[in-house]
């Protein structure tokens, strides 16, 4: 036996089989406990020491991992010492005097995280035991919704269908109808680790309010919905009636394109032709108006002339009468002459 053996020998001696009245242990098999997120769990550690036992006590709460023990806990010296980590300010001994026999550790707000194996150990020199507890940190069932897949018609197919969006598994599923007869139809089928519930040929008497409960090993959760099955629908008129709106919509929509389009034209139309005045054309002759005018002008100047020059004057004007009239074309029948009007001027007659 090579000396590797005689150790590992010694230390089981040592640890495993202390001699009656030794330091023990209590309870001495491994537990497993199991509880929900957010709650509180006390993992139990008592122990008893001998008259033997004369060394220095000191406790030690580990969690076990692969790559390395992480310590949580530790009372060493008649002091308690918290450790860095997950657990810090959540995990403390649950005596306030853990030297007087208990040693158990209380950890509070549980998470899903904490779950492993922890050890208590308990040291007084020459002996030393420890023990095992696996914890278990599970999620209850929350955010569970139920809804129906399918049509709500007589002689349909259908699934009420229940999903919890929280919840360790394995999750079961239990469907329950609340009114009516309150017993679910002969023909469905239950799926309870899915939560579908299947209805084959659906008839009016499946209708009523329905309760989907969820569970796993520590909470539950619920929901619930109402069927309402129907005679089928007319989908031929509503189908129609739905073609029919969308053609009138669409002739709706093509005149008001339509009067759109046209009242800008007509805007832009009014843009390029303006009606304006110019300053630098003038405006078009009367050939009548110009004519009496030019004659009642020289009428009235009659009156400072004397009876001397009346004669050589009046021939003299009337040849510088505007021979407009005359230019006529031969197509236009020429204008009616007024009635000529005599008067006497100092013994001489004026035409």
């Amino acid at each position: 036996m090579d000396a590797t053996t005689w150790i590992f020998a010694a230390l089981s001696l040592l640890f495993c089989r202390s001699p009656a009245g030794a330091l023990e242990l209590t309870p001495a098999d491994q537990t497993v406990l199991e509880t929900s997120q957010g709650d509180k769990v006390t993992l139990p550690c008592q122990f008893t020491v001998s008259a033997d036992d004369k060394g220095q006590l000191s406790i030690d709460w580990v969690l076990l991992q692969p790559d390395g023990d992480v310590l949580v806990l530790m009372f060493s010296e008649g002091k308690v010492y918290d450790q860095e980590g997950e657990l810090k300010n959540r995990a403390y001994f649950t005596s306030p005097e853990p030297q007087q026999g208990d040693a158990s550790m209380d950890i509070v707000n549980l998470k899903p995280t904490d779950s492993g194996t922890y050890e208590c150990r308990v040291r007084k020199s020459p002996n030393m035991k420890g023990r095992k507890i696996v914890l278990n940190v599970l999620v209850k069932p929350a955010q569970t919704k139920c809804h129906i897949d399918g049509t709500q018609e007589i002689g349909s197919d259908l699934k009420l269908m229940c999903a919890s969006k929280e919840g360790t598994s394995p999750l079961t599923y239990t469907w329950e109808k609340l009114t009516g007869t309150q017993k679910l139809p002969a023909t469905t089928v239950r799926d309870s680790s899915t939560g579908v519930l299947t209805m084959k040929n659906a008839s009016q008497e499946y209708s009523g309010s329905y309760r989907c409960s969820v569970q796993n090993r520590v909470g539950s959760d619920e929901c619930f919905l109402v069927l309402n099955v129907v005679p089928p629908s007319n989908t031929a008129g509503i189908i129609a009636g739905a073609v029919i709106g969308t053609l009138l919509g669409l002739v709706l929509l093509s005149l008001l394109v339509f009067c759109c389009c046209r009242k800008q034209k007509e805007k832009k139309y009014e843009k390029e032709v303006p009606h304006e005045i110019r300053e630098d054309v003038a405006p078009p002759k009367s050939r009548t108006s110009t004519v009496h005018s030019y004659i009642g002008s020289n009428r009235s100047s009659l009156g400072s002339l004397s009876p001397s020059n009346m004669e050589a004057y009046t021939k003299a004007m009337y040849n510088k009468v505007p021979n407009e009239d005359l230019e006529r074309l031969p197509s236009q029948a020429p204008a009616k002459l007024a009635t000529t009007k005599t008067f006497k001027y100092h013994d001489m007659t004026v035409v």
